[in-house]
């Protein structure tokens, strides 16, 4: 379960970022996860279930915005949303290597007080 390691990298950047600003509680973590970005997001929600046992996260919300894959046709030129992991384009049907979307595991926003 890979996700209680990035779990815990996220929380220790959420932690630096609320000391360089002051704050000594985190109210809440925003995160992307990209649809390609190998992270499981109710994996990552049971982790943070875990982690919220602690005291000091109990009263921590963890908002997870899930990014769809998109692509862009280069014949096209246009983005399309894939139906499925071949990423071809509804329009000519071309392959498309073009990812544009989707790969994403970014903290995003802390709420902090």
């Amino acid at each position: 379960m890979h996700e209680l390691a990035l779990l815990d990298e996220l929380c220790q950047l959420a932690l630096q970022t609320a000391h360089k600003e002051g704050a000594h509680i985190i109210q809440s973590l925003r995160v992307q996860i990209g649809d390609l970005s190998g992270v499981d997001a109710e994996a990552l929600r049971q982790a943070f279930a875990v982690l919220t046992l602690q005291s000091s996260w109990k009263n921590t919300r963890l908002e997870l915005e899930v990014v769809p894959t998109r692509c862009f046709c280069p014949h096209c030129k246009q983005a399309f949303d894939p139906p499925d992991l071949m990423y071809q384009c509804p329009s000519c049907g071309l392959l498309s290597n073009k990812v544009l979307q989707g790969r994403e595991l970014q903290l995003i926003a802390i709420e902090v007080s």
